[in-house]
């Protein structure tokens, strides 16, 4: 007998992870994959091409969790996710990252005594008035396989590892996903004239960085200035792109892109400055330089082997961190230890042993 497997994801970066996990459970005969969204069908995140983008196919279920507010995302995914596992025999859970929907199928699954695996296990803030250091302690503390995706993070997961969990440093899945589709990045037909390494990327999403309206807008303000002219192209959304269009700043605002001509476009950038951890990785993949607004990172290696540098929230490190990144006077960066594509082949070999 096979063994089912069940992967939930809680938001759309999460797909752009589990899309090598998925290929690689459905080419083996042993295994049978079920593919999970907290989300509704009609999500506007998950746009149209992005399953194409990734080649995988769309989620089997859909939770249809729509809500904002953490506690509620909690309890309506626990009810749903309880209901999934009722309707269905299901041999390992593998959840992924840190949202409070991972966090509530972590609870779901081991209460029923299923197999959890944590995919990008031991990243740590340190910092526990942040939602989501509350929901990885939870997830890496219930979890029977962390799977880890660098030396900080399994120090970390090791060191708290429960007696029946094991940790086993995987390498980073984000890679996997990179070196598949590399080849199929498209250059973002919607933006005129783009150059190769004649702009930077900016990209913001961290709700308390949109919050402070002043400090950002401040910051921002340096980010301009510093780039001396240097083109800025921001694909923004939502609340991020509201407040920043209403600074007025020499900044070049586009439409969210698709995961392949986004990938084009960092990948070909001058430099990057963003305040997401899976940009930054990428960054490193591509050896482009990345500024991450930020005071931590949960991928140190980024910081220590690869092109990312922290800054922080403060206006005066990133407008100095910016003129070294315009005036091409970098680090040196080399790729982080196991970033080879084959993280999903050592998770499954793992799981189904």
């Amino acid at each position: 007998m096979g063994k089912t497997v069940c992967i939930i994801a809680g938001a759309r970066p999460n797909f752009v992870k589990v899309s090598p996990l998925v290929r690689a459970i459905n080419k083996n005969p042993e295994a049978t994959c079920l593919l999970v969204y907290a989300g509704s069908e009609n999500d506007p995140t998950l746009e149209a091409s992005l399953f194409d983008d990734l080649q995988m196919p769309r989620p089997q279920y859909y939770l249809g969790v729509d809500s904002t507010s953490l506690n509620e995302i909690t309890s309506q995914v626990m009810a749903r996710f309880d209901a999934f596992l009722d309707a269905h025999q299901i041999d390992v859970v593998i959840v992924v990252d840190d949202l409070a929907s991972t966090m509530a199928a972590a609870i779901v699954t081991k209460k029923r005594g299923i197999r959890l695996a944590h995919l990008v296990a031991g990243t740590r803030s340190f910092n526990i008035n942040m939602p989501k250091e509350i929901n990885r302690l939870v997830i890496d503390a219930l979890s029977d396989y962390l799977f880890t995706a660098g030396v900080k993070s399994t120090g970390i997961a090791t060191r708290e590892q429960s007696e029946s969990s094991q940790t086993y440093m995987v390498g980073n899945i984000l890679m996997d996903t990179l070196r598949y589709n590399y080849d199929r990045m498209k250059k973002p037909a919607s933006i005129p004239s783009l150059e190769e390494k004649q702009y930077l990327v900016f990209t913001l999403n961290r709700k308390a960085l949109i919050a402070d309206i002043d400090n950002l807008e401040k910051m921002l303000k340096a980010m301009v200035a510093s780039a001396n002219g240097m083109r800025i192209i921001a694909p923004l959304r939502g609340e991020a792109r509201k407040v920043v269009e209403g600074m007025g700043l020499a900044i070049d605002i586009v439409e969210p892109l698709s995961y392949l001509e986004f990938g084009w476009l960092t990948a070909h950038a001058l430099g990057i400055i963003t305040d997401s951890g899976n940009v930054s990785e990428e960054a490193t993949f591509n050896s482009v330089p990345c500024i991450t607004l930020n005071n931590y990172t949960e991928h140190q290696e980024t910081v220590n082997v690869g092109s990312n540098v922290l800054v922080g929230e403060d206006a005066d490190k990133l407008s100095e961190a910016v003129k070294k990144m315009v005036s091409g006077e970098w680090k040196k960066c080399a790729l982080p230890d196991r970033w080879d594509g084959r993280t999903a082949e050592r998770i499954v070999q793992i799981i189904l042993a």
